[in-house]
């Protein structure tokens, strides 16, 4: 239910030294106390986990190839539980009920899930008056009031609250009262939440209860370093501060204010989203997995009752006051602990404790106290943050004793020194056990790339080139399948997403090789090395060891944008905050599972899908109810999922699984197939064919002028002559074959960069001419990595020479020109071909780029070109054409490949190539 709650007066008066502050009251009903009566000893019970043997020195091994050393006086079980889905289930069981209740059956389920998901109030009315509706359907609500009293019935998540909180301002009326604003403040208790998130059994796979450190050896050697378990805070919080089999739920925060009305209005919410660090950051990352949710919406107000130069301190007071009414039951559930029943069913005594907070920098300025012109996790002076030295990081305890000093009427030196804003109360303040200046974790959308990227290293290089000349560079950069081609260059771009930001990168430093001094080229490639290096989702002591070292080589090459009169200093609050990531990182785990992307994603549903369902009018209370029953609604289908799956399940007759939302909203890109699955054949394994060629029974002379084949016949006859020397048939011009537009390689993921299997497209289609209405297309012969000879597709090394699998193999770079099948009178041949143009062997990387070269591989002055089987292509790649000093202005994306000979091999074009690259010689 949704209820209004008053409290009592939380702030001090305002003494006559200190700057003019809110006045904050409120009233509150207190929430039923929980028992905080220590628990007896812990009993400790054997723990399921995803080691299978044990070395001699006690170290664990799993299938995933890491060694393991856990933490086994932690995550301890007390008894076994009962998880809420449990509980449904026997109610129901005892009452007879089915599943779907309180609705009909299957189908009316399914109509109600859709009706919640996908239409307003007003249209589910009128749809179910429909006479069609009425007369065949025939459900059992026959209006919206009475669908939505079925929905109500539905168990939800904790109860939403709220508090009006009054702001009394430094600002008088005209009768000389000063002025006050009333504002609300909606939540849902935090513990509660992480009850919900801890004991949901679809967590259970994703699920971890104590720490363990990982190693890539079984002599400890090689730190291994991605979820939050694996890092150093769970593990010292752990020994430190709780008592033996004690269950840590690392509390991890964000909020971000966001924009509701669109076009016109000024309507804002602030959303605060929380998740818990006990659940793989892979599911944490899908918004549709639920795993990161609401609990509050702070206000978003003007707070015109101050005055401009008061207004706002007056706002980091508020944001502090609500903060702190809003996480209050997590300071007694974080000191005693709280039982709580976990995602297999156990009882665990779980302390939460704030452990990260996800903000950008403004909100993280904000929530430390501090001001914008300071960072918020260390002491460096505000003129001296671009000097790459590490400072003393901030101190809870002493910024509390600073703060409490100048509240008292003091004037401590520390105040001024430390850049802190007069905000007596931080809400972190007494949390247990909790360090908000370290909890401030990598920013990469905000601070790399949209920052140090975008606002900085582009702007410095186009100073420095010219926009022109940085447009032709990006007009003349090849296709690649899922590349984003600037055709326009990036002037014209008016709107930049993370996404562009990204595209650009992945061609940003062969782009520029040429076109600025090797200084300037070197201070790009740190730059996009640290960018690649910090989005890894698996680190090793090495990884970090790079991560720090491409920091170094930015501060060692910067001062020639100073002697290029580009920049005057790097006092770049962005570029310190790049200081702090490796210890983040070995604090909390790989950065990828605190990006600011997600909360920035969650404000869809959570805040402006919200907002827009209300009817604009007193809207916070219509969004809370809406996203009440938005829940509901999510958790029966979940409930049903999960029914679905029990070895007893209640639904008789159906294995139909019925999830409010089961897209997968991974961050990881996944490039589309074209070919669906029922058309496709797999020809071998991990590379596919469509099932029907796109041109079949092609002749020589059109393979030959289309693709572009010159050496078609010679090559394939001598691909016969080795590869089938019985045949004694020879190629010839009135030969047909069948040819393929492209070939889809999926391979398995690289963890360092991914969970989900790759699917690379290489293409080889001919140019489509324009018919009519129908848009032509340019033809399109991608580069590859061929090897010789049988091969695994997970590449080790990349230096001339590769590892695949365990066995030594050359791999050269190749243009894919066409995909062929034998016709049969060369008999039956199951393998598809390519004709291929091979490139030199990889030589030594350029100096400033630090990138391989190749050129194009010759022979008597024609191409050196070959047919192979199509399996020998091990992935896609891309070159960057060397475009010297100033690029030719009749160089093309869409001639690039055929006009220019010399190239740079493209280590950024993905993250499996930089590791492959890159990471692999470390």
């Amino acid at each position: 239910m949704i209820e209004d709650i008053d409290t009592e007066n939380l702030d001090a008066p305002n003494r006559p030294d200190s700057p003019p502050s809110a006045d904050f009251s409120h009233h509150v009903h207190p929430h039923p106390s929980a028992d905080m009566d220590n628990n007896p000893a812990p009993r400790k019970t054997p723990r399921v986990t995803v080691e299978e043997a044990e070395d001699d020195d006690g170290t664990q091994f799993s299938y995933t190839g890491r060694f393991f050393e856990p933490q086994e006086d932690a995550g301890w079980a007390l008894r076994e539980g009962e998880t809420k889905f449990e509980g449904y289930k026997r109610d129901q069981e005892e009452g007879s009920e089915h599943p779907w209740a309180p609705f009909e059956d299957v189908e009316e389920w399914d109509l109600a899930q859709w009706l919640v998901k996908n239409l307003s109030q007003t249209r589910t009315d009128e749809f179910l008056k429909l006479p069609i509706t009425q007369n065949r359907t025939r459900v059992s609500f026959h209006n919206n009031r009475a669908f939505l009293q079925k929905v109500d019935g539905l168990p939800h998540g904790p109860d939403w609250s709220c508090r009006k909180v009054t702001v009394r301002g430094n600002l008088d009326d005209e009768n000389g009262v000063p002025l006050q604003d009333e504002v609300e403040l909606w939540s849902r208790d935090p513990v509660e939440c992480i009850k919900e998130l801890i004991g949901n059994p679809f967590f259970k796979e994703d699920m971890a209860y104590s720490p363990a450190r990982a190693y890539a050896d079984c002599a400890g050697q090689h730190r291994v370093i991605d979820e939050m378990w694996t890092a150093d805070w769970w593990c010292e919080t752990q020994q430190k501060a709780l008592p033996k089999g004690a269950t840590i739920a690392p509390i991890i925060l964000s909020s971000d204010k966001t924009c509701l009305s669109q076009f016109r209005g000024d309507k804002s919410a602030w959303p605060v989203y929380m998740s818990i660090g006990n659940i793989a950051k892979t599911k944490r990352r899908q918004a549709s997995a639920r795993a990161t949710v609401l609990i509050g919406y702070l206000p978003a107000v003007k707070l015109d009752c101050f005055s401009s130069d008061a207004r706002s301190l007056a706002g980091y007071r508020l944001f502090h006051h609500c903060m702190a009414l809003l996480l209050h039951p997590l300071i007694a559930a974080g000191q005693n602990g709280v039982e709580m029943v976990c995602a297999d069913s156990l009882v665990r005594h779980v302390y939460p404790i704030l452990a990260t907070y996800v903000a950008d920098f403004p909100e993280q300025c904000l929530v430390s106290c501090c001001k914008e012109n300071r960072c918020p996790k260390c002491l460096v002076a505000a003129d001296e943050r671009g000097n790459g030295f590490g400072s003393a990081m901030r101190d809870p305890e002493s910024t509390k004793e600073i703060l409490e000093r100048r509240k008292n009427g003091q004037h401590p030196p520390e105040f001024e020194e430390n850049g802190l804003r007069a905000v007596y109360k931080p809400f972190w303040a007494d949390l247990p056990h909790a360090n908000i200046f370290l909890a401030f974790t990598p920013d990469l959308l905000h601070q790399l790339h949209k920052g140090m990227f975008k606002d900085h290293l582009v702007k410095w290089c186009i100073d420095i080139v010219g926009e022109e000349e940085m447009d032709a560079r990006f007009k003349a950069i090849p296709d690649y399948p899922g590349l984003r081609h600037f055709k326009k260059g990036i002037s014209t771009v008016k709107q930049w997403t993370g996404k562009e930001h990204k595209e650009m990168q992945r061609v940003f430093v062969g782009l520029l090789s040429g076109a600025v001094p090797s200084r300037v080229l070197a201070v790009a490639r740190s730059i996009l090395d640290f960018s690649y290096y910090a989005r890894l989702q698996i680190h090793t002591t090495e990884t970090l060891n790079a991560l720090q070292t491409a920091l170094g080589v930015f501060h060692a090459n910067k001062d020639v944008l100073m002697e290029l009169d580009i920049r005057e200093h790097f006092n770049i609050p962005k570029l310190h905050q790049l200081t702090h990531y490796v210890q983040s990182i070995m604090l909390f785990g790989a950065a990828d599972g605190f990006n600011t992307e997600l909360p920035e994603r969650l404000h869809i549903d959570f805040a402006k899908d919200a907002y827009r369902a209300s009817n604009k009018r007193d809207y916070e209370e219509q969004m809370a109810l809406w996203l009440q029953r938005q829940e509901a609604v999510f958790l029966r289908g979940a409930y049903l999922d999960w029914i679905s799956q029990q070895p007893h399940a209640l639904l008789t007759g159906c294995t139909e699984q019925h999830s409010f939302n089961s897209d997968s909203d991974s961050d990881m890109d996944l490039e589309e197939v074209d070919a669906a699955s029922s058309n496709t054949m797999t020809i071998r394994t991990g590379h596919t064919l469509a099932k029907a060629p796109a041109h079949p029974h092609q002749t020589v002379e059109k393979i030959v002028k289309a693709h572009g084949a010159t050496d078609f016949l010679p090559a394939l006859s001598s691909f016969l002559r080795k590869n089938l020397p019985q045949i004694n048939i020879l190629p010839g011009i009135h030969d047909r074959f069948d040819v393929y537009r492209q070939v889809v390689i999926e391979a398995p993921p690289d963890s360092r960069v991914g969970d989900a299997p790759k699917r690379w497209h290489v293409r080889a289609g001919p140019e489509v001419v324009a018919s009519g209405r129908k848009p032509g297309c340019p033809a399109r012969f991608d580069m590859a990595l061929v090897s010789d000879g049988p091969h695994s597709s997970r590449l080790h090394t990349l230096d001339g020479k590769i590892f695949l699998g365990f066995c030594r193999s050359c791999v050269r770079v190749a243009q894919v020109r066409t995909i062929f099948t034998l016709p049969r009178q060369f008999g039956t041949y199951s393998r598809a071909l390519a004709y291929i143009e091979w490139f030199t062997p990889f030589r030594q990387p350029d100096p400033s780029s630090r990138l391989h070269q190749v050129s194009r591989s010759t022979r008597q002055l024609r191409r050196n070109a070959a047919v192979i089987h199509v399996d020998e292509i091990v992935r896609p790649c891309h070159l960057i054409p060397k475009m010297g000093q100033s690029v030719d202005v009749t160089l093309r994306s869409g001639n690039a490949y055929e006009v220019v000979n010399d190239f740079f091999f493209n280590e950024f074009i993905d993250s499996e190539m930089f590791c492959v690259s890159v990471v692999n010689r470390l």
